[in-house]
């Protein structure tokens, strides 16, 4: 078997200690107001943030990311990694990428297997970074690695929903089947995509992040 595939699944743990559980990304705000009430709606919202945001953006700078692992660029790693804080649209999507990238780097250093991105001169890598960073020292393949990026992003809402919702289990792994069937397109895409042709235009989701941070009863931190 091929060791790249361990390390992936290692990496989209649900169990990978990042403190990705905490985290609903505005979902539970939109699940407070009503706007989403059962598995239908649910994954309506989780499948539009997957397609017209995760997918089209975020997995376009991983996708560079990596590429720039590959080739060494640390000035260009420092450039993607500015660019996709600055792209965080609430201050809780910031604090959630930095404190995992955070995590994420200190679990890498201390697994000392190779070089985290706070020992190449990151102090506060985004999640992605430090993410892009395992799959490449890890020698995941590209294509692989976004694909998985993602399922591990779309998983963890589809936890946040059952939990918040709330859903049965069935319900839940009816979404991931689902959601799962997108994926691999998408990925495709975002491996090909340059960055001048991302979008991160989400209104609702943007406007459900500003809104949870003064959500009275909150399970999640964003």
């Amino acid at each position: 078997m091929n060791p790249a595939l361990i390390r992936l699944l290692h990496l989209v743990s649900p169990t990978l200690p990042v403190g990705a559980y905490t985290y609903s990304q505005g979902l539970e705000w939109a699940v407070e107001t009503g706007t989403v009430k059962d598995e239908p709606t649910a994954l309506a919202w989780i499948g539009d943030c997957l397609e017209c945001g995760v997918a089209r953006f975020e997995a376009v700078y991983l996708a560079h990311m990596l590429a720039s692992w590959g080739q060494g660029d640390m000035a260009r790693l420092a450039e993607l990694d500015a660019e996709f804080i600055a792209s965080r649209e609430s201050s809780e999507l910031r604090a959630e990428t930095l404190q995992m990238g955070f995590s994420l780097s200190r679990l890498l250093t201390d697994l000392a297997s190779f070089s985290a991105p706070t020992r190449l001169g990151f102090s506060q890598p985004s999640f992605p970074l430090a993410w892009s960073c395992a799959a490449a020292a890890w020698a995941i393949p590209a294509a692989d690695a976004i694909s998985g990026y993602l399922w591990a992003w779309a998983e963890n809402q589809v936890m946040a929903a059952v939990k918040a919702v709330p859903l049965g289990q069935t319900a839940g792994q009816r979404m991931l089947l689902a959601l799962g069937q997108r994926i691999p397109s998408l990925a495709a895409d975002a491996a090909a995509s340059p960055l001048d042709a991302t979008h991160n235009y989400l209104p609702a989701f943007a406007i459900a992040c500003s809104r949870h941070e003064t959500q009275y009863t909150r399970l999640f931190r964003s």
